[in-house]
């Protein structure tokens, strides 16, 4: 099993030998995301997909006061990171945390607590499964501290989760969504009391763990390649795909069994 007890800002646990539980872990800094924290997060999402074990990821975050306050300016803008190449190569880690949340093969299950705010909102727009306490709020806090509103994947994601028209009022505004209307909207699938969110975590996990990982694996790919995909034609050309290697896939684990 690979060890994912590395990491300064991260606390993990395995559950059910399967599930894998991480935790933001700066609770003293509302888990404002440092530098410390993208290059843990740019690491353990790199490790999870080439991990044939795990089946499902839950996001969390330790601390009782939220999920995660966004960005740690104080860290991040520091003399030593006020040049170009060194911005650029910070933004392209940024980057590479969203875009590996979508590529790994384990569904990602973000449980949200209070605030989520800039980088912590744009944790949750990149997992899969979205479970929130009534008092969960979100925004783009991007445009709120002078820089521009569209960041860490949240033009993208946002605009296919909820719609164009609520998304530019949300970017451009910066203001909070809270639980209420980010069940509305669609944004978020359960909203339970905070303390049954890992609960209801763990539910939904144990039945996605159950199922055989390549066809989670398969399914996942499929959603997120269709929902950029040219149109109908193509979509169907993905699921027909994914469908005529599962089958051929169980057909190979019948005939071993029978053997």
């Amino acid at each position: 099993m690979v060890d994912y007890n590395t990491y300064e800002t991260l606390k993990t646990e395995s559950l059910d030998s399967r599930i894998l539980v991480v935790s933001l872990n700066r609770p003293q800094k509302l888990n404002a995301m440092n530098r410390q924290m993208v290059k843990d997060l740019v690491d353990l999402w790199t490790r999870l997909q080439h991990d044939l074990e795990t089946r499902v990821v839950i996001l969390r975050a330790e601390g009782e006061k939220g999920f995660c306050g966004g960005m740690d300016v104080a860290d991040v803008f520091q003399p030593d990171m006020m040049k170009a190449p060194v911005l650029y190569d910070f933004q392209y880690d940024l980057g590479k945390i969203e875009i590996a949340m979508r590529q790994i093969p384990q569904p990602i299950i973000c449980v949200v607590h209070g605030a989520a705010a800039g980088a912590g909102m744009s944790f949750a727009l990149a997992s899969d499964i979205r479970i929130i306490s009534p008092d969960a709020r979100f925004n783009a806090a991007f445009i709120n501290v002078g820089i521009g509103g569209a960041d860490m994947g949240s033009s993208y994601f946002l605009p296919r989760l909820i719609g164009a028209g609520r998304a530019y009022e949300l970017m451009l505004t910066g203001r909070f969504m809270k639980a209420d209307e980010a069940m509305q909207l669609g944004f978020a699938s359960r909203c339970v009391e905070k303390e049954k969110l890992m609960e209801t975590a763990m539910e939904i996990a144990r039945v996605i763990a159950g199922k055989d990982p390549l066809v989670i694996k398969l399914t996942k790919e499929a959603i997120n390649q269709n929902i950029d995909c040219a149109g109908l034609e193509a979509a169907i050309h993905m699921e027909n795909r994914n469908q005529a290697f599962i089958i051929a896939h169980n057909l190979q684990l019948a005939a071993a069994q029978k053997g």
